[in-house]
């Protein structure tokens, strides 16, 4: 009877467990760069927006590497260790693109006025706590190119992108780069700075608050979403875990019995 005991322990210890770590609050970090390879005396030649959840938090200039803070939520990770080795990965990221436009400039662009190149890198994670990650690139605020860094797989949404395709689908060491920075770093920031900021999210989101709206410079790629599994379903989901559970622990004691 004891070992039944001890069975039946260890059964609901190990239906809570994994029923504790099946669904997570989904969120999404991006980075919007904008290169201008011509810039004015009062502009930065590489500027990134940060956003989490759609919500800017930061802007950062990447030839002075200044920081500003446009909401308390830069404010309250900006101490944290991730925080320094983010604005160097910014500035690497941001160093690659000028050094890249070059060549993967348009062949039909002409001299009407200044091109300016946009990439927004999306790490984001679903309900079911599934983490993937993502790149849209761009020239003049128009959407050119996707990167899908899970599967590495490039497509084209505008003529204007096809060079730049042609370009890095066959460069292992940019493709690579753009893997490592949002599969990599991305997500490990996200999951950092999320232990600083889930409350400050559910507040932010509240329907007493409205958050400041953003249009990102390029449009945010198409991110895939995990259906919400209703309460309803969660309860049926246990209900059937108890009578697997009573069916096993009705079988152990069978067994002991004859």
């Amino acid at each position: 009877m004891g070992d039944s005991k001890s069975s039946l322990g260890f059964l609901v210890l190990l239906v809570i467990v994994l029923f504790s770590g099946t669904s997570s609050d989904p969120h999404s970090l991006s980075y919007n760069f904008t290169i201008d390879p011509w810039p004015r005396d009062d502009q930065p030649w590489c500027e990134v927006q940060g956003e989490v959840d759609q919500k800017v938090f930061l802007s950062y200039d990447c030839g002075t590497a200044k920081i500003k803070y446009m909401s308390p939520l830069g404010e309250e990770v900006k101490s944290m260790s991730a925080w320094e080795a983010q604005t160097v990965t910014l500035r690497d990221t941001g160093d690659l693109l000028q050094g890249q436009m070059p060549d993967v400039t348009p062949e039909k662009h002409t001299d009407k006025g200044p091109l300016t190149l946009q990439a927004r890198m999306t790490c984001w994670r679903e309900d079911s706590g599934h983490t993937s990650a993502s790149w849209g690139f761009g020239f003049n605020g128009q959407l050119c190119l996707l990167f899908d860094s899970e599967n590495g797989h490039w497509t084209v949404v505008h003529p204007g992108g096809r060079q730049m395709k042609e370009k890095w689908e066959n460069d292992r060491a940019v493709t690579d780069f753009f893997r490592t920075v949002s599969m990599g770093d991305c997500r490990a920031w996200l999951q950092a700075f999320l232990v600083h900021w889930e409350k400050m999210l559910k507040t932010l989101a509240s329907p007493t608050t409205v958050p400041p709206t953003v249009q990102p410079t390029v449009p945010p790629t198409e991110q895939p979403t995990a259906p919400a599994i209703s309460p309803i379903t969660w309860i049926a989901l246990g209900v059937l875990a108890i009578f697997v559970i009573m069916g096993i622990v009705a079988w152990i004691l069978y067994k002991k019995r004859y």
